[in-house]
């Protein structure tokens, strides 16, 4: 409205000052200035009431070609009614605004110049019916402005619906991404509750009626206690060796170790990258800092995001791809880097939540990393390729 006024006041301004040679005289040069008032005040509101003030517009324009008021300076207001009417109308009124902008033309043309002037032979002045053709193109020439400044309005409300229409699909595509996330997490987590029930409550409840029947039958029958506890030891290894499976090599194709592996921790990383270098990945391997014995929950985090990491370069870095892995041991946190200058991502979904073709990827890194307790960045590298970088806190590491 700000905008509005300022325009709107030009036109007052212009409209209110005196024309020489008007033939508005008498009432109707008093009605001209009404309508030099009423028209800027309507244009001051057309964006809040665009309707309205497109309707009062077109019946302050018809009282005056009723009423035979010549058009002024002021009526140049009309152009904007009808852009308004196309832009910011309703459909109804689009369409009148475009009927109202096509007779303007013809009418104004039939109320000011009826008829030309012609000079005959002998000099004499005499008057004289336009032709069909040229009414016809004066008429349409004075149509023209009209027709502009009403297509300028449609142009104006298509794009506007396109940007909201981009704007509403942005919005919906990152609930759609946000809620694949949380899908994804919580279909991870779901399936780790029921392997872990698997493992836990079956083996767990075996070991509980093996121990109770071993505590009955302890004085009367040594034998069957004696195999009870066997049998307990023999369950409890299992167990062992399944959740150990279970947490470690999860989201791995490896199934085939059945026996008890310790878990792989950050002495097992060159190993990795020896695997990696022979799989034709150029990776180099660092470490800074005071290396020492880490609690097993942050050396298997650590194992596993360098893994992952690794696997995500092999997959998304393109050929001949270089890629980088730090370990820093500092006094209260580790850091691992993983970065390549390879092609890289600059995809948000990626950077958000990760996905490797199963949205699992980065969405385990933070899973693992939060269990810790740590912090993971990821996103594009500056000059090129993908950096990861975990901080795990080393308060329980003495």
């Amino acid at each position: 409205m700000v905008v509005d006024s300022v325009w709107a006041s030009l036109v007052l301004l212009l409209g209110l000052l005196p024309e020489e040679g008007s033939r508005n005289v008498g009432w109707r040069a008093v009605f001209d200035v009404v309508v030099a008032v009423v028209l800027p005040a309507l244009m001051v509101f057309r964006r809040k009431y665009p309707d309205l003030t497109v309707a009062a517009a077109t019946l302050v324009g018809l009282s005056q070609i009723a009423l035979d008021v010549a058009p002024t300076i002021s009526s140049i207001a009309y152009l904007v009614f009808a852009y308004t009417g196309a832009a910011f109308g309703g459909r109804w009124m689009s369409r009148l605004a475009l009927t109202a902008g096509l007779l303007a033309g013809p009418l104004v043309f039939w109320q000011l110049h009826p008829q030309k002037a012609e000079v005959d032979g002998l000099g004499d002045v005499r008057y004289v019916n336009y032709s069909v053709p040229e009414a016809l193109f004066i008429g349409a020439m004075m149509t023209t402005p009209f027709i502009l400044c009403w297509a300028w309005g449609r142009l104006t409300r298509v794009r506007r619906a396109y940007l909201v229409e981009l704007e509403d699909r942005a919005a919906r595509l990152e609930r759609e991404r946000d809620a694949q996330a949380k899908v994804a997490v919580a279909a991870e987590r779901a399936r780790i509750a029921r392997e872990l029930h698997d493992v836990v409550a079956h083996n767990v409840s075996v070991m509980i009626v093996q121990a109770d029947g071993a505590a009955y039958v302890l004085d009367n029958s040594p034998q069957q206690a004696k195999e009870a506890l066997g049998t307990i030891a023999s369950t409890g290894r299992q167990a062992l060796v399944e959740m150990r499976r279970l947490l470690g090599v999860l989201r791995t194709a490896d199934t085939k170790g059945e026996e008890y592996v310790p878990q792989p921790g950050v002495e097992e990383l060159p190993e990795l990258l020896d695997q990696c270098r022979t799989a034709g990945l150029q990776v180099d391997f660092a470490t800074s800092g005071n290396p020492r014995e880490l609690p097993r929950g942050v050396e298997l985090t650590v194992y596993r995001i360098v893994q992952e990491a690794l696997t995500n370069v092999r997959k998304h870095g393109g050929p001949d791809v270089h890629a980088r892995v730090a370990v820093d041991f500092g006094e209260r946190e580790l850091a691992v880097l993983v970065e390549d200058d390879g092609r890289g991502s600059t995809d948000e979904k990626l950077a958000a939540g990760g996905t490797d073709g199963q949205g699992h990827g980065l969405i385990g890194m933070r899973e693992r990393v939060g269990m810790v307790s740590g912090s993971l960045d990821v996103g594009p590298r500056p000059g090129g390729g993908f950096r990861i970088r975990a901080v795990l806190p080393l308060k329980t590491a003495h």
